[in-house]
Order: structure tokens, then sequence, then C-alpha cells
């Protein structure tokens, strides 16, 4: 078995691989790793294949490259199929669009090591904006996947949904398997499929087998954001994406018992969020796109147990 695999699942990312693909043959101090990179095509109608195979006659022969058709369509698909592939004891995903850092590699390995019930970890996220965001934007940044959580390394809350995106996140293949159901309910954003939760679904059942989920600070990768999705119509759709699998992220961890009162909660809780948040921006929403995304969000958390119930 190998140290680690680096996983990229991409669609239609033949303009975005060259730039991530630079910065993954530049990782530093990997000497003493043994290591594979593996681009997990989901269905692409570009040239994708024949980008990786260029790259694949330049490759140091010491790291194999690997090109791997996923035709299910779906985010969640081309990871389970990155996890099969995989020979590496630790599987670090790899976005598209995610640049990382040169010491990003054995940051990440180094951190495994020291944390052997670690069965995933997500590191600091940063913002490349193509265009300025809109003003007061940060309290919506991590719907990007941008997470900057500070210089110290903690569990994270996964009980309370406060988990890494999958956009930079290292995980222990042994864990996956033990963890992971063969079949995600939550597949990512697909056409007319507007329910995300494909990031968190997968840790959440990590969480539940007893594996733990940590914050390594020394881990730094940057998401880059293009103009278009900081428009409106983007945004609001994403809102409503992340709010309707609220119910059942939830669920998955969740006792027969509790249910019911996760249900009442999540209908209660979010309505008076929605009611104070609108009662706060009365007037202002038409020029202040974050809090209307904040305001859509909650009504669409409040609306996920209906959502969960018309689904089974």
């Amino acid at each position: 078995m190998l140290d680690f695999t680096v996983a990229i699942p991409t669609y239609n990312g033949a303009e975005r691989l060259p730039q991530v693909l630079e910065k993954v043959r530049s990782q530093i101090q990997t000497e003493s790793l043994k290591w594979e990179v593996i681009v997990i095509d989901n269905n692409s109608s570009d040239n994708t294949e024949e980008v990786v195979k260029n790259y694949q006659e330049t490759w140091p022969r010491s790291i194999p490259l690997k090109y791997i058709l996923e035709s299910e369509q779906g985010a969640a698909f081309a990871r389970l199929r990155a996890v099969k592939e995989a020979k590496g004891e630790y599987i670090a995903f790899l976005d598209d669009d995610n640049w990382p850092e040169p010491n990003w590699l054995i940051s990440a390995y180094s951190f495994c090591k020291e944390h052997p019930q670690a069965g995933a970890i997500g590191g600091q996220i940063h913002a490349n904006y193509e265009i300025p965001p809109p003003e007061n934007f940060k309290p919506i940044e991590p719907f990007l996947a941008i997470r900057e959580h500070g210089s110290q390394p903690f569990r994270f809350d996964a009980a309370n949904l406060r988990l890494p995106p999958a956009a930079s996140l290292i995980v222990r293949k042994q864990a996956w398997q033990e963890s992971v159901p063969p079949r995600p309910s939550l597949t990512g954003k697909l056409p007319g499929l507007l329910i995300q939760g494909d990031d968190y679904e997968p840790l959440l059942y990590l969480h539940k087998h007893g594996w733990e989920i940590w914050y390594n600070p020394e881990m730094h990768t940057y998401h880059q954001i293009p103009k278009w999705r900081l428009e409106k119509d983007y945004l609001l759709k994403l809102a409503q994406g992340c709010g309707l699998a609220t119910c059942k992220l939830l669920m998955i961890n969740a006792k027969p018992w509790q249910k019911p009162w996760i249900i009442l909660r999540t209908i209660v809780g979010n309505g008076k969020r929605l009611v104070l948040h609108f009662l706060k921006y009365k007037g202002k929403l038409k020029n202040n796109l974050t809090a209307t995304f904040q305001i859509n969000f909650y009504l669409q958390c409040s609306l996920s147990p209906i959502e969960l119930l018309r689904k089974r």
C-alpha cells in the first residue's frame, strides 16, 4: 500500500486541471512518501482526458498519474470511485479549482500520523476571488468552501453539522471503507437537482462509527472563485440546496426516538431565525445579497423535513 493518494474529481475541468496538477507536482518534502495522483473524470464532455494524458507524458515516474472515468454523474460518485481505486493509506481529495500550498501534502501526512483516530482531516481554505465579493460577504463564505478557523487544531463538532468541506479533505481509506455506505443518498449538484450535502454525508458516517474529524491549520489551499459564483441566482440556488439537505443530514446519526424532536427543532429553530432575520433587514433586502442568502437558507432549512418525508 502507498502512503497517499491525491484524488482530483473533475467535471469539464480541462481548463482548470493544468493549474492544480502543477500545484500537486510541486509538492515539497515528499521524497520519503510513496504516493500517487488519480484524476476522476465525472463524465466530462470536454477534453479532460486529453489534458491528463498530455501530463502523463512528462509526469515524474516515481509518482503515478492515473486517469479514471466515472460515468455516474455526481461528485459523491466520483469520490466513491476514488476510494475504490486509491492505493494509498490516506486519500487527499482536491477539487480541480482548489490550489494547495507546496507543503500541503506533507503537512497532511504528518498530522495523520499524529492522530491515528482521525478518519478525516480538513484544513484552511482561502479565497481567490476573480472580482471583489459583495459587501459583508464574510458570513456566507463557508458556503463557498472557504474555511479559516485559526492557528490551533481542534476536533469538528459533527453532531451539529460543523464539518469541513470535501474541497481539500483528507480521509483514511480504512475508515471510509468501514463506515460509508456503497451508495450515497446525497449526490451533489446535478442538472435539475438542488439538494446538496454530499460533502457532509460520508463524514457523518465516519463520526457515527467512532472516527474523529479534525482541523489541521497547517494545511492551506486556495479556492478559485469565478465571478459567476457571486451572482445572485447562483447564490440563492446554493442556499436552497444546502438548506434542503439539513434535516436529512441530521437524521444520519439520530436515534429513532430523537427523530421527531429533530424535525420539530429544525422547523421551529430555523423558522425563528427566518423571522428575526427578515425583521432585522426588512426594507434592505434588495441591496443586501448576504441577508437575502441567509433568509433563503433558513427558509429551506425549515422546509427540509418536508423534503425528507417527500423523498421517503
